[in-house]
């Protein structure tokens, strides 16, 4: 925590000691809510658009009626960020259905919870992305919403943090999620794709994998490279022989897999395509948020 952290909820600023929401709130009592997590270069949202269209896409998928426009979303991260006077930060903002009285059933007067938080961006170890990092499969983890028709940043995140510490006490960085049939899906955090003789592949969004932002960003890169790219289901042992793995997200941007479960990826060092990809990235990223 900084000495100064101002935080935007339901219509004001202020210190984040002081914003509080209560114990009725949906998004406490059931996760009945949603987020998004954006990231901060020299004080500017990669990819803002995206984000916010993801957010309020997803608001509209479980009847979350967002009282502010997308432009007025943007204002409000712009000045979290501005009143914190971050230059390279991370920034969640997260909606619920607001406070009600106890019971499943959503009442048409409720008024939403908005809170836009920022916070320094804190960078992996550089080794991280020389070495790569490891990853466990899990199998039948994959996680869903029933009744939606596709993955979303959901409140409740308990599976995830129960699979991120099974991860954790393996000293593998990230879980990847699969389906009843081996089908790998995503990391509890990230999407996750493979290489093999060239060919980049992830698997296709779907109610298992969520559409991530870098990820649409990767594929746009691989476009504009000429890389052969397949949106395509394969399994854990796809990954185990594969020649390179990364994963992605907001605040990793492009990250090498060096080891699955055990199982080494190529020849262990992160691969030329990755290294291609993730400098195109950050090349991206400083043409656009200069």
């Amino acid at each position: 925590m900084t000495d100064k952290n101002i935080v935007f909820l339901n219509g004001q600023f202020m210190d984040i000691d002081k914003a509080k929401v209560s114990v009725l709130d949906r998004g406490f009592s059931y996760g009945d809510g949603l987020f998004e997590t954006m990231r901060a270069y020299h004080g500017r949202v990669f990819r803002l658009g995206l984000h916010l269209e993801r957010f309020c896409k997803s608001a509209a998928e479980i009847f979350l009626k967002m009282p502010y426009s997308r432009n007025e979303l943007s204002l409000i991260i712009s000045d979290t960020i501005k009143k914190n006077n971050f230059q390279e930060a991370i920034i969640k903002l997260t909606a619920t259905r607001g406070s009600s009285d106890p019971g499943l059933s959503i009442g048409s007067a409720l008024s939403p919870t908005l809170l836009a938080h920022a916070r320094p961006f804190s960078p992996l170890p550089k080794e991280y992305f020389a070495k790569g990092v490891k990853v466990i499969t899990v199998p039948s983890s994959a996680f869903r919403i029933s009744g939606l028709r596709g993955q979303i940043k959901s409140c409740n995140y308990l599976s995830h943090i129960m699979l991120k510490k099974m991860a954790d006490d393996q000293g593998d960085f990230d879980a990847i999620t699969l389906k009843d049939d081996g089908t790998v899906c995503e990391g509890t955090t990230s999407n996750i794709f493979i290489v093999k003789d060239g060919v980049l592949m992830t698997p296709p969004v779907s109610e298992y994998v969520l559409a991530g932002v870098t990820r649409k960003v990767v594929l746009e890169i691989a476009d504009n490279q000429g890389i052969a790219c397949r949106l395509e289901n394969f399994s854990n042992r796809d990954i185990y022989n594969a020649d390179e793995a990364f994963l992605t997200n907001t605040g990793i941007e492009i990250l090498p897999v060096c080891q699955a479960d055990y199982c080494r990826i190529g020849d262990g060092n992160p691969g030329a395509m990755v290294k291609s990809l993730r400098r195109h990235l950050l090349n991206l990223i400083e043409g656009e948020c200069k």
